[in-house]
């Protein structure tokens, strides 16, 4: 990926994958303004529209230097974005690639993820040239362990007290899929 290339556009049955641009701020800033959504994340509650601004532009900026993608979940009857998911701590030369995804809490437990983590993974595998997909999450945050579990992900273990977030040591299970494991 480099920066003139265009952003790629992915679907599945009930959502539209695409790059998300400011006017997604809105919809952006109506999750990350939830503690629920954020309490595993390793920044604080957004506060204002201004932060969902930075983020979209910080991962677009992430796309078009080449180091990694990420995703706006679109609603395809609504068009408004539920979530985002795609790849950061892109090492090329390993191969590999770190998965990341949020969902707004009133889509929660409906399949969202299970349904877009399909084509994004196939796409890392395809499209990014990946041989191992890793993802990190709290061990206990038993939503995100079920979705990538489920997509296929196989557990390897907990790096303890492996990040500073919110002022506190916590712990990091990680898993992966490899490409030879994806079907």
């Amino acid at each position: 990926m480099d920066h003139t290339q265009k952003f790629p556009v992915l679907t599945t049955g009930r959502y539209m994958l695409r790059q998300m641009e400011e006017r997604d701020a809105p919809d952006v800033f109506a999750y990350f303004s939830k503690d629920e959504v954020t309490k595993y994340y390793d920044f604080e509650t957004f506060t204002e529209r201004g932060q969902a601004v930075e983020i979209i532009d910080r991962w677009n900026k992430r796309f078009q230097k080449g180091e990694g993608i990420r995703w706006g979940i679109a609603d395809k009857e609504s068009g408004r974005i539920i979530g985002s998911c795609g790849y950061h701590c892109w090492e090329k030369e390993h191969f590999k690639a770190e998965i990341g995804f949020e969902v707004h809490p009133d889509y929660w437990r409906k399949g969202v993820m299970s349904e877009v983590l399909k084509p994004i993974i196939q796409y890392g595998f395809e499209m990014m040239s990946l041989n191992r997909i890793e993802a990190f999450y709290d061990p206990e945050n038993t939503a995100s362990r079920d979705c990538l579990f489920k997509a296929g992900f196989i557990f390897e273990g907990v790096l303890r007290r492996s990040a500073f977030e919110k002022g506190v040591f916590c712990d990091a299970a990680v898993c992966s899929i490899l490409k030879e494991e994806y079907v």
